[in-house]
């Protein structure tokens, strides 16, 4: 009896040795894929860094499999044989090898799943494991409820993973969320630590260099690329940030300052997004670290709740709701992306802060993309698909499974509620409050209507006011309309004009 030879793809963002679909394999007999291809490094103009990233990555991956004895075919970028597209390539490799079956993990992409499974393969599709939450439990979670909400979703997942729980299933701290206490902004004189630096070796140089030929229109610099690319690198950076910045992470997680793009953030978002590292260990880690006395509560808690909360809730809400999810635009919003938004050119000081760390690092934390960026571009009304691909071309960390229901449904509230229950508006005695960006900005935030007012105040009421017919009945949106209604009818119509005078502005494509 002829034995199975089976053909595996690994995607990029699937570089993970427990990966479903690896498990299983005859080393000796079948074929494990990767491939570079163009179709997924410029659908959107993806940050040179994060196809560095993705491709360098990949590479080490492959050549790790190989030393433990497996086969492996890998398709690069510049192979005059390679189609272009993962199903192409699928196809290719098929007819080369002859596979008796074809074994592929749920991809992290709706595009990309649909195009593999109308490639005319029969495919054997592995849930991916590396998620708490199968796409089939969220589903079932999701089931009959009009509105989701994370938090209660949230608490299932530590229910399910018994983390930071006392011995009778109650929370340790007597309260699920603590992020009442997260939210201080940075004192003087308190330092982060300096980020850990990884040197590029020959595989990576290689790939920087494939990347600046092939990549050379896309914007952000390739020059600070400064990423793991391995298991163990990416080990390392998750070490030295528990040791290092987990503690100053619970009460900083949301603060911002100028020059400093990492401050307490781990920044292994990216790694842990294409398989460097893996969920549970991290939230073992953090576990251990508030047993030990190492972290408060509020650093350990948060940092769990982020990974076990939020992040697979928006996966299990993009699983659930795609495709009809990414057409959501409930304010009906038309105005094209800022150009700035791609070159930094802006003297507002927050947006050239979170912008130009964006360009030169791929990075920015979530505070600076949901309250700065983010709410500009809710504020003044930029089209849901314009924003999103921005986000997905921009961030190191940004697949569509993570990327979009972060920005279509947190960031622009364009899916009517269903992710979040209010939208994210705050004029600039936010940014005040959480940063230092205000201080060297020419803009005063401490005025609304002159000329040189802070751009947010008065796009902040200019947002209320136009879009109060739709959020007035929201409960969580009372106040605001309240502090709306008790201003003098002038002062009202000085902040509309000055807010519209900006939206004109943006429209005749000038910066501001």
């Amino acid at each position: 009896m002829k034995a199975t030879h089976r053909l595996c793809l690994v995607l990029g963002d699937q570089l993970s040795f427990d990966l479903a679909s690896l498990q299983g394999l005859d080393r000796e007999r079948d074929t494990v894929l990767l491939v570079e291809v163009m179709e997924e490094a410029s659908h959107v103009p993806h940050h040179p860094q994060k196809i560095v990233l993705v491709f360098s990555a990949m590479r080490h991956f492959a050549e790790t499999l190989r030393s433990q004895g497996f086969r492996v075919q890998y398709a690069r970028l510049d192979d005059p044989e390679n189609t272009g597209a993962v199903p192409s390539e699928l196809q290719r490799w098929h007819a080369l090898l002859q596979p008796d079956e074809v074994h592929l993990s749920e991809t992290g992409d709706w595009r990309l799943e649909q195009s593999l499974r109308e490639c005319g393969l029969a495919i054997h599709w592995h849930s991916d494991s590396r998620f708490l939450c199968s796409r089939g439990e969220f589903a079932d979670w999701a089931a009959g409820k009009k509105q989701l909400r994370m938090e209660f979703f949230y608490r299932e997942m530590r229910r399910k993973s018994r983390l930071l729980l006392n011995g009778d299933g109650s929370p340790v701290g007597g309260a699920w969320n603590f992020d009442a206490d997260n939210r201080k902004s940075l004192p003087k004189g308190v330092k982060p630590p300096y980020p850990l630096n990884f040197c590029a070796d020959s595989i990576t140089v290689e790939v920087i260099a494939l990347v600046k030929e092939r990549f050379a229109s896309h914007y952000g610099s390739v020059e600070d690329f400064n990423y793991p690319v391995t298991h163990a690198d990416a080990q390392a950076l998750w070490e030295y940030f528990v040791d290092f910045g987990l503690a100053g992470f619970g009460d900083y997680q949301d603060a911002m300052a100028s020059d400093e793009p990492f401050l307490f953030h781990a920044r292994i978002s990216a790694a842990l997004n294409i398989g460097l590292l893996d969920l549970r260990q991290l939230c073992s880690d953090v576990e251990a670290a508030y047993w030990s006395g190492s972290v408060a509560l509020n650093a350990a808690e948060g940092f769990i709740r982020q990974l076990i909360g939020w992040r697979e809730y928006v996966r299990g809400v993009y699983w659930l709701k795609m495709p009809d999810y990414a057409e959501g635009n409930a304010f009906g919003n038309q105005r094209p992306l800022p150009e700035f938004y791609w070159t930094g050119d802006t003297q507002m000081n927050c947006m050239r802060q979170a912008i130009g760390q964006s360009l030169k690092h791929a990075y920015a934390h979530h505070i600076q993309r949901l309250m700065v960026t983010g709410n500009f571009a809710l504020l003044t009304g930029i089209a849901p698909k314009q924003i999103c691909e921005w986000y997905l071309a921009i961030y190191m960390d940004a697949f569509d499974w993570v990327e979009l229901p972060n920005t279509l449904g947190m960031v622009m509230h364009a899916d009517a509620g269903y992710l979040g229950s209010k939208p994210y508006c705050a004029s600039g005695q936010y940014i005040k409050r959480m940063s230092d960006y205000c201080r060297d900005c020419v803009y005063k935030v401490s005025e609304s209507t002159t000329d040189n007012a802070c751009p947010f105040n008065a796009l902040y009421w200019h947002f209320l006011m136009r879009h109060g017919d739709v959020l007035r009945s929201n409960q969580r949106m009372g106040m605001l309309y309240k502090n709306l209604d008790r201003m003098p009818a002038d002062k009202q119509q000085a902040l509309w004009q000055r807010g519209q005078g900006l939206l004109d502005r943006l429209d005749n494509g000038q910066s501001f």
